[in-house]
């Protein structure tokens, strides 16, 4: 599970992974939903540990599907979230947290899929260059 976070200037939370999987490499806040936990009740701890705000729970954004190690697949949901109070501080396994422009993420290094499913379920629109028609 996951949270899609903009603020007022249309720019993404991002959080880099300070753990495996993907160490190093950058991603929307999330992690794991806690036995008896709702959806929403994960983002918002996920939300404080990795980043030391408070988040009000929005929509499903979309679901994707990852392979884990010895063969598992997780489904992965992310949910729109708008913060509500907080300082942005990266911790638990983050080893940092900023905001960024839609524009900037082509350039990072981010979790494999976040881009494509960022841009597909329309959160950013396609990468500059891109050829999209319709």
């Amino acid at each position: 599970m996951g949270a899609i976070i903009s603020d007022d200037s249309r720019r993404l939370l991002l959080v880099r992974r300070g753990r495996p999987p993907g160490e190093g490499l950058w991603s929307v806040p999330g992690g794991r939903v806690e036995p008896g936990e709702s959806d929403a009740g994960a983002v918002v701890r996920e939300v404080a540990e990795e980043t030391g705000l408070a988040v009000a729970v929005g929509p499903l954004a979309g679901t994707v599907e990852r392979p884990g190690p010895g063969g598992v697949v997780y489904e992965i949901r992310d949910y729109l979230a708008e913060v509500v109070g907080g300082v942005l501080v990266p911790g638990d396994d983050a080893a940092d947290a900023r905001w960024f422009d839609p524009g900037e993420l082509p350039r990072l290094p981010l979790v494999p899929g976040l881009l494509d499913a960022l841009t597909g379920w329309e959160v950013i629109g396609p990468p500059s260059g891109s050829s999209a028609t319709g």
